[in-house]
């Protein structure tokens, strides 16, 4: 089948634009992330909001430990979005291509999204398990890659792999609406301007505001199973001995749904969402916005290095 080009190029712009998207953003999700973690703790709230985490680092003199954690972030971040579009570009041109669609359809376009997510999930969950224990854990007192995966066992790194399937249905919510609003934006376009051949990026701003939309349905939709996830991920990050118990009893997802239920009630469930809104989706429509202005150079770039193998390959044969 040979090497598909366009959903390499696909892959290496989300890839870039995620790598960017998470250094810029990277201390407010350090601080979302400690926010979130704190307000699970039984009856005791350190954090009444994302300013307190910073306050407690600039007082502590640890300001720099806002990027505690970065280069896994950044290794995971990669490789998830690498991974990701790869997957989801790769299986809609072979749907489009095995059903004979000229446009793949909202269902369809869920089900490869959330194919393409678990994926992702299962390539990347240890360096995402180690990420939110280096990002939660004290300010600095951050541990390194290694030491955090291998402190445990080796089924601990795969903490939250469940919820982690669990929430393909994020992404696959997410790239689905922007899809569908990018289609929808473009077409009105090129009414306008009478059917012209016209290009088929968005503009920076409309890519940003389309992402902030898709993103922010996606997450509150999803935003339960996501406040699950960091629980689950962060609480052994603590050297208490009361959390490390706490933990084994409230690992699984039902344990800790019942937790926040039986604790908080139903507004538990929805606890650090302002939070978690800001970040990701910033995070989200950066990711798109970079992505959506680098695709077309990406793969001129692509076309060009695979252009001089060609003719290198060709010269070495006549040589």
């Amino acid at each position: 089948m040979g090497l598909d080009l366009e959903s390499l190029s696909e892959a290496t712009s989300g890839a870039i634009g995620s790598l960017l998207s998470t250094t810029i953003l990277y201390p407010l999700d350090t601080c979302k992330t400690k926010y979130q973690a704190d307000v699970r703790s039984h009856g005791q709230q350190k954090y009444r909001n994302l300013f307190d985490v910073l306050r407690e680092a600039i007082s502590t003199h640890q300001v720099l430990s806002l990027y505690q954690g970065l280069g896994t972030k950044n290794l995971q971040s990669f490789i998830a979005q690498f991974v990701y579009f790869y997957g989801y570009s790769y299986f809609k041109r072979l749907y489009l291509e095995r059903s004979g669609a000229k446009r793949i359809g909202t269902k369809a376009n869920l089900v490869i999204a959330a194919a393409a997510g678990a994926c992702t999930a299962i390539a990347t969950q240890p360096l995402d398990t180690a990420s939110s224990r280096m990002q939660t854990s004290a300010f600095g007192k951050s541990k390194g890659l290694w030491k955090t995966l291998t402190e445990g066992t080796w089924s601990d790194a795969f903490d939250g792999l469940g919820i982690s399937l669990l929430l393909t249905s994020n992404p696959a919510i997410q790239y689905t609406v922007f899809d569908q609003l990018k289609q929808r934006l473009l077409k009105r376009k090129q009414n306008e301007a009478g059917n012209s051949l016209s290009s088929e990026s968005l503009s920076a701003f409309s890519a940003f505001l389309l992402g902030a939309i898709s993103k922010s349905i996606a997450t509150f939709l999803t935003y339960p199973a996501i406040r699950c996830k960091v629980m689950i991920q962060a609480v052994d990050s603590n050297d208490d001995g009361t959390k490390k118990d706490r933990r084994k009893s409230h690992k699984t997802v039902p344990g800790v749904l019942y937790a926040i239920w039986r604790s908080e009630g139903i507004a538990g469930y929805f606890k650090g969402l302002d939070a978690q809104i800001l970040k990701t989706v910033l995070s989200s429509a950066l990711l798109l916005m970079i992505k959506e202005k680098i695709s077309a150079t990406t793969w001129v770039f692509i076309l060009a290095t695979r252009r001089y193998l060609l003719l290198t390959r060709g010269r070495l044969k006549s040589a």
